[in-house]
């Protein structure tokens, strides 16, 4: 729980808010591969089909009324005009019978009509607020993105890196679902003042999700 709010953490990188029919997904960073390689930096151009997939398939698990996305959407403002139309269709069609909100971010402060839904700075459900970046002075829980958590740990032997929710019980920080996306060690210093000695961590695993406490999370 998170203020009056269930969460059911998915293995995709999204959020389900069952009481709400909301599926919230965070840094989708769509056409991150097009925008390195127009600087010369070539990587396969398939980041946004798959990121789009793994979207599609969580929507198919939980048929939400409504869809959010928590900013970075987009990875710069000429996402729009690179993106394809297989992945424009894709895109269309997941949106397709249900609300669509996109939550601005720093690298997709405008989002255009042309990609559906509706576009807002934040919000608040049931008395949580849902934006791209955490606060450090809000006494209202809330659900960010931004900062790409994941967490270190040792397991069998070996030490493992993987992207996660951070998790306190008045914020959630969400793992990026962008293909290409990076991610944060939660024990780097940006995340101390948000969640103090209160953390812990949603690793996300093979074929589940492990929940590890702070003090066995690993720095970098």
């Amino acid at each position: 729980m998170l203020g009056r709010l269930a969460l059911v953490p998915d293995l995709s990188g999204a959020l389900y808010l069952p009481d709400e029919r909301t599926l919230v997904v965070a840094d989708l960073h769509l056409e991150k591969g097009s925008a390195y390689a127009a600087r010369g930096v070539l990587l396969p151009p398939y980041d946004s089909a798959a990121t789009l997939a793994l979207l599609g398939a969580a929507i198919a698990r939980y048929q939400p009324a409504r869809v959010i996305a928590l900013g970075d959407s987009f990875h710069d403002r000429g996402a729009e005009a690179r993106i394809d139309d297989s992945c424009l269709a894709s895109l269309r069609a997941l949106q397709a019978g249900r609300d669509w909100l996109w939550i601005s971010g720093n690298h997709d402060p405008q989002i255009s009509a042309a990609m559906g839904g509706a576009v807002l700075d934040e919000l608040e459900l049931s008395g949580v607020a849902l934006r791209h970046e955490p606060s450090h002075t809000t006494a209202t829980p809330e659900i960010a993105g931004h900062l790409h958590p994941a967490a270190k740990v040792r397991m069998r032997g070996r030490a493992l890196r993987r992207r996660c929710f951070a998790l306190s019980a008045a914020r959630c920080v969400m793992p990026a679902m962008g293909a290409y996306a990076g991610g944060l060690n939660v024990r780097d210093a940006a995340f101390r003042p948000l969640f103090g000695v209160g953390l812990s961590a949603h690793i996300l695993g093979d074929g589940r999700l492990f929940r590890i406490d702070q003090r066995l999370l690993l720095p970098d």
